[in-house]
């Protein structure tokens, strides 16, 4: 499809997504945010890609919503138009998706990016929710993603400061895998992204689904999920291959059955 607010290069298994609106930083509209979640729902069909890089291009990733489509709003207009729900399709993405930043993530754009599953960071990045200084507090995910995955002590500090952190101090805390050359930040998260769609798809999926539902259950429930994914994947034809490949001392031939 021919989209106006972001870039799809599909080099199979692997699909990589560009947010595309350079001379607004990025900003998150509603004509954005429907693009790409449109686009993440037709790759989530797509046999042919397993994992998706998402990335803004090698100066910014996004530096947040679009304020002035937002300053005169009321809460009816925000609950009508409902723009940080939009963003389920992108949460709830069933596929490995790897964020790879470079320059400001700021608000609705941290956001994003704490709802992708790793991060690869440029040393020019930039992590941040500045809505304080707006009077209103993240509304897509910040407020209960950052303390998940941060503790409350970074989480409340980001929150109630406004301050972004750095790419090095973002690792430090757990929300970057690797912090990288600006330069080679979308190639390294590439290379992360074919190295996961190399494994069998079928378990990667379950990984990624019981790994989420570590941050949604008590321990007890998130242990019986996880067992009975394991168990599942012993009906699948990868299980089968993975193990003998590993018997026979050769490379497995994974085929997501």
């Amino acid at each position: 499809m021919a989209y106006e607010h972001i870039l799809v290069e599909i080099e199979s298994p692997i699909a990589t997504i560009t947010l595309n609106r350079p001379k607004v930083l990025n900003a998150l509209s509603p004509a954005l945010i429907g693009e790409l979640t449109s686009e993440l729902s037709r790759i989530e069909t797509d046999d042919s890609v397993v994992a998706v890089v998402l990335t803004g291009g090698p100066k910014v990733f996004a530096a947040g919503a679009d304020i002035g489509d937002m300053a005169d709003q009321g809460p009816v207009d925000q609950l009508l138009r409902d723009q940080t729900g939009r963003w389920a399709p992108l949460a709830g993405f069933r596929k490995p998706l790897i964020a790879a930043v470079n320059g400001y993530a700021l608000g609705g754009g941290c956001e994003v990016v704490l709802m992708c599953d790793m991060v690869i960071a440029g040393d020019s990045a930039r992590f941040g929710q500045p809505e304080i200084n707006l009077g209103i507090i993240p509304g897509a995910g910040g407020t209960q993603r950052w303390p998940r995955t941060a503790g409350k002590y970074v989480a409340m500090e980001a929150m109630l400061t406004g301050a972004p952190i750095t790419a090095q101090r973002a690792y430090e805390v757990g929300l970057v895998n690797k912090v990288v050359p600006s330069e080679m930040t979308v190639e390294v998260a590439r290379r992360l992204a074919r190295q996961v769609a190399a494994k069998p798809p079928l378990a990667v999926r379950m990984a990624k689904e019981a790994v989420l539902k570590s941050f949604e259950t008590p321990l007890t429930e998130g242990l019986a999920a996880e067992r009975k994914s394991f168990y599942f994947l012993f009906a699948t034809e990868d299980q089968k291959e993975g193990m003998h490949a590993f018997l026979e001392k050769r490379k497995g031939n994974f085929k997501g059955r």
